[in-house]
């Protein structure tokens, strides 16, 4: 695998235009793909398996340890061997995690091979943020993450509604067969994509050192701002993709088929407001957009908990503050990254791995909390994702008025 020096790796990549901007796309994309494209089907596994929903939800829950856990691997291994090889090594884990999915005799053993499943998504995740912080600075990267956000969107578009048909046409198991194809199509296309961390950049300390340098990290009050800020309202998202199959399929009976519909109309608003901050992120500056987005998923959140404690406005009444919730990922989630990566060059896989970890950490928690408290209604899901919705919000409150003095003496 050949390696590109210093001088030509910034200068290459940009120049294969759209080839590597759908390559990054669809790495960054495995996370919604690997979750977006079953969620039509988590009832039938659980009649299929013999799961309660609570049992069914924790697939998420358990999708997400593996992701959290394995991204604070890839990116010290990334930042001292460089990106593409550990890419191919998750891809090849990836798949064979889908396999053991398809073929799962219980809920506990598709709870476990989900694990490994999200092992191997998330390399390609963490290290193709960290191949744009390779490649760009500043508002560039932000602009550049809100691009990649916005063409990687059409997997979770399109994911619930493929899952769906592919429900009724094949069964739950085919769609995890549909994913080991994808990840070899992706491990295919990703040797023709450049090696962006020159050798002469790379990180030589020791690995095991690497890893404690994460603890170094955590003591950055900034960072952890951007941090807590994009974590928070992960959780509220992944609250979002472990409750609405039972919100909307169960109590509401919107037909699996449909359900890609509903679940779409919220990644259009993620792809209209990821365009609307690659625009404005120049003039307006990443933190005042991050800001206002947070501001927005609050409100929508608090809006939503209050529809599902009163059954007010029936399924419109979870739909609407649903896909206000989940547009506001185009203001948070490229700022937050752009933020967090701005001050540490020398080590963008172990703080995208740690950005990582902390936004697929709170998944966990939000997913398990949708799971332990499920009721049949859609009140523990409005609840924890008004909380996390609150959350990122003072985040972003308490990060703002920093960061706008330090670009002003900047």
């Amino acid at each position: 695998m050949s390696m590109v020096s210093s001088v030509t790796a910034p200068a290459r990549a940009p120049s294969h235009g759209w080839r590597v901007l759908g390559i990054l796309s669809a790495l960054m994309g495995f996370a919604s793909i690997s979750t977006d494209l079953y969620l039509p089907a988590m009832p039938a596994i659980g009649r299929a398996l013999g799961a309660d929903t609570g049992m069914v939800e924790l697939t998420v829950s358990g999708y997400l340890i593996g992701f959290s856990l394995g991204q604070l691997l890839w990116g010290p291994i990334s930042d001292r061997i460089g990106r593409r090889l550990p890419v191919a090594v998750g891809l090849v884990l990836f798949a064979i995690g889908s396999a053991g999915c398809a073929m799962a005799g219980g809920a506990g053993a598709l709870i476990g091979w989900r694990i490994v499943q999200a092992m191997g998504a998330c390399a390609g995740v963490v290290l193709a943020r960290a191949m744009v912080r390779d490649l760009y600075e500043g508002h560039r990267a932000a602009q550049m993450l809100s691009t990649l956000m916005t063409v990687m969107a059409v997997a979770p578009l399109l994911g619930p509604i493929v899952g769906g048909q592919i429900l009724a046409v094949a069964g739950w198991r085919a769609i995890f067969w549909v994913l080991v194809g994808v990840g070899f199509i992706t491990l295919a296309t990703l040797f023709t994509l450049p090696e962006t961390l020159p050798v002469e950049q790379r990180n030589r300390e020791p690995l095991g050192r690497a890893l404690l340098r994460y603890g170094d990290l955590i003591r950055q009050r900034r960072l952890l701002g951007y941090a807590g800020a994009g974590g928070f309202f992960y959780g509220g998202m992944f609250a979002y993709i472990a409750g609405t199959p039972f919100a909307y399929v169960t109590y509401h009976h919107v037909p699996p088929q449909m359900y890609g519909l509903l679940f779409g109309a919220g990644i259009v608003g993620i792809m209209a407001t990821n365009t609307l901050n690659a625009r404005l992120v120049r003039r307006l500056g990443s933190d005042r957009l991050l800001l206002g987005g947070a501001g927005m998923a609050a409100l929508a959140g608090l809006v939503l908990a209050a529809a599902a404690w009163t059954g007010w406005g029936g399924l419109w009444g979870l739909a609407v503050p649903l896909f206000l919730f989940a547009s506001a990922t185009g203001f948070i989630v490229a700022n937050s990254i752009a933020g967090a990566m701005a001050g540490y060059p020398e080590r963008a896989g172990a703080v995208s791995a740690l950005i990582g970890a902390v936004h697929y950490g709170s998944g966990i928690v939000s997913s398990a909390l949708v799971g332990a408290f499920a009721d049949g209604t859609p009140w523990p899901m409005g609840w924890v994702i008004a909380f996390t919705g609150i959350g990122s919000l003072l985040c972003a409150r308490l990060l703002v008025p920093s960061t706008r003095a330090t670009a002003r003496t900047s």
